[in-house]
């Protein structure tokens, strides 16, 4: 997984291409569109922080020994989802 983008680096890549968005809205004074993007960053980030704990997830899981079975390996996912309700 060394050629995978840093949690970091993919959370500000998010982060720029909404505070871009964000100051256009501000310099014409479109609180509206401000109000939206605050909200739709707010859930992009969740959204995003979700999306990359299953990645580090099945990339632990991929570590682990070769005769482990598929079944267990789900068993492992599901238990991780449970966890982060």
């Amino acid at each position: 997984m060394s050629n995978m983008r840093s949690r970091d680096r993919i959370v500000a890549n998010l982060e720029s291409i909404y505070r871009e968005a964000y100051e256009r809205a501000k310099a014409t004074d479109d609180r509206d569109r401000m109000l939206d993007l605050d909200s739709s960053f707010q859930r992009e980030q969740l959204i995003l922080e979700v999306l990359l704990d299953v990645r580090d997830a099945l990339g632990a899981i991929g570590e682990k020994p070769v005769g482990e079975s598929t079944l267990k390996k789900i068993n492992t996912l599901r238990n991780i989802a449970k966890f982060k309700k």
